[in-house]
């Protein structure tokens, strides 16, 4: 769920590129203004990183809000029932298409590469680099996605009964897996274009992608939903695919026009091989983690009619923490995929470790308030039309034992991106997702007759959370080499407070009459105990951790309140 300025789109301190200096002056293009420079002799970074991460976090928040707008549309135009049921298997394919193609995945492979080829260009190498690796790979992604496309499409029904066996209304998720369907050329194509940017360090047109996204579902929506039902949400994600690609192309497309100085009788660059294994492992390691949608909802289709939606519900409210969380490391990585180009494994370090702590101090305060105000969240969100208060009921719980897999699901999402920031191949990130994927399928099994989509959601964060030990157990050789030791001592002040900030939160959110009172008392509460016992246990990351939580609360409560 997943968050990102480009110097050519006007926004000013947009661009973030280590070592960028060198690149830029083999361009024919504007100017480079002078920027302090770092011992290593790269461009300072703290400042341009913190105008990306803020550009990138704005567009994050909008694409986040609009995201609870378009599920606010849903429940309340068509509930949380065998409708929606069958929305959400169809949902299945964007859901996998995104965590494949743009999240993780693609950008896994495509980001190290992109560093790699304007590294080389940077000392000179003859050619274009970066042109031959476009050449050399997008025609032959590009053709994967449409074949993969066409194939889910014809293949829907097989598809359906496989994801949902017992789905009581088979027909309509046909209908709407044919058209969400068509989000794998796009989405592979604006994955694509997110990947090359973001290397480029220009982060306004792929932070765009989700706000374009998700104003077409609405739209369509509104728009289609009251004769076409349920199918016009369908509808809406292949609009939106369409939207994505269109809002980064022009972005694109100026950063392979620049023109690079070369000598006169320069060899043109050969079109650079795709590497297939590199791009088999990083996409086996995204289809894993995903695959954990498919077991809830394989499970929760043989449970009662709502039981998909309260999980997507649910899930999608929790996991706006964790999407707050990953912004810096959206930011970062390929700050980290150029160091490890240029050899520089201490920087690397430094950037994945202040990361770590960052993004699990974020994280951890939201996930105290989700636990603790999550009858007050649900009840201000979705309790509108047909979305009743049994739904609301159901959902808080499920969103309660979703919450306690975030921390597990934000330390894999960091730190497999040092896994895959040197540009190898490496299997393990696999065998340890495989293993909470494992994990996930035994627990589930065993806790969906007893205690419904409430052991469906404790299964998944008992996964996740397994896996994130055992990709952190594996740092060294085979990714950055992060001292552990301290990390874990690091990560171990801010989950103490957040215990305490969730028991005295979900006490204070629980005494006012009125959802909206308990969750701004329950908010308060949570925040005040957070930063007091992180100040006191000196936590680091706490500080950024905190103007970033700040900044991102504001704009939430003030679109949902306001």
């Amino acid at each position: 769920m997943t968050m990102t300025p480009s110097r050519t789109s006007g926004v000013p301190g947009s661009r973030v590129d280590s070592g960028s200096a060198a690149a830029e002056r083999t361009h024919t293009a504007e100017p480079q203004t002078s920027q302090p420079r770092a011992p290593d002799g790269a461009p300072s970074s703290r400042g341009v990183l913190a105008r990306a991460a803020l550009v990138t976090a704005t567009f994050s928040v909008v694409g986040s809000l609009l995201g609870l707008i378009r599920d606010q549309s849903l429940a309340r135009l068509f509930g949380a029932g065998q409708d929606t049921d069958a929305f959400l298997v169809a949902w299945t394919v964007p859901e996998f298409a995104a965590t494949l193609l743009i999240e993780d995945g693609l950008a896994f492979a495509l980001i190290p590469a992109f560093s790699l080829a304007l590294a080389r260009r940077a000392q000179g190498a003859p050619g274009d680099p970066v042109r031959a690796l476009v050449a050399g790979t997008l025609p032959k992604l590009a053709l994967a996605f449409a074949a993969v496309g066409a194939l889910l499409i014809g293949g829907a029904p097989q598809l359906v009964a496989v994801l949902a066996p017992g789905l009581r209304d088979p027909g309509l998720a046909v209908d709407c897996t044919r058209l969400t369907a068509t989000c794998v050329l796009t989405f592979g194509l604006a994955g694509y274009c997110s990947a090359a940017l973001r290397a480029h360090r220009r982060f306004l047109a792929p932070a765009a992608i989700y706000v374009a996204y998700n104003a077409g579902i609405i739209t369509a929506m509104f728009a289609f939903g009251g004769g076409w039902g349920v199918r016009s949400a369908a509808f809406g994600v292949a609009a939106g695919g369409l939207l994505m690609v269109a809002v980064q192309l022009p972005s694109l497309l100026g950063q392979l026009r620049r023109k690079v100085k070369a000598a006169v009788g320069d060899p043109v660059a050969e079109a650079e091989p795709l590497n297939v294994v590199l791009m088999a492992t990083v996409l086996l390691f995204a289809l894993c983690r995903q695959s954990q949608v498919l077991i809830e909802r394989f499970l929760a289709s043989h449970l009662h009619s709502g039981a998909i939606s309260h999980l997507n519900y649910a899930q999608k409210v929790a996991q706006i923490p964790m999407t707050m969380s990953m912004m810096l490391c959206t930011v970062t990585f390929p700050v980290v995929a150029r160091a490890l180009a240029e050899g520089d494994i201490e920087r690397a370090r430094r950037r994945v470790e202040r990361d770590l702590s960052v993004a699990a101090s974020v994280v951890l305060l939201g996930t105290a308030v989700v636990v603790a105000c999550a009858p007050q969240l649900v009840h201000l969100l979705f309790q509108r039309g047909a979305f009743t208060a049994a739904d609301t009921t159901a959902t808080a719980g499920v969103m309660r034992v979703y919450a306690l897999g975030l921390l597990g699901q934000t330390m894999v999402g960091v730190l497999v991106r040092s896994y895959f920031s040197a540009g190898r191949a490496t299997w393990y990130p696999v065998g340890a997702m495989a293993a909470g994927i494992v994990v996930t399928s035994w627990i589930g099994t065993m806790a969906v007759g007893r205690y419904g989509v409430t052991g469906i959601a404790a299964a998944n964060a008992t996964g996740i959370t397994v896996t994130a030990v055992l990709l952190l157990s594996g740092m060294g050789p085979r990714s950055v080499p992060i001292r552990t030791r301290r990390v874990l001592a690091e990560l171990s002040r801010p989950v103490r407070a957040a215990v305490v900030a969730t028991v005295v939160g979900t006490f204070v959110a629980g005494q006012p009459a009125t959802p909206l009172t308990g969750l701004a008392a329950g908010t308060t509460a949570v925040t005040a105990i957070f930063v007091l016992l992180g100040w006191a246990l000196d936590a680091q990351g706490f500080a950024p951790a905190l103007r970033s939580v700040g900044t991102v609360t504001r704009r939430l409560a003030h679109a949902v309140f306001h």
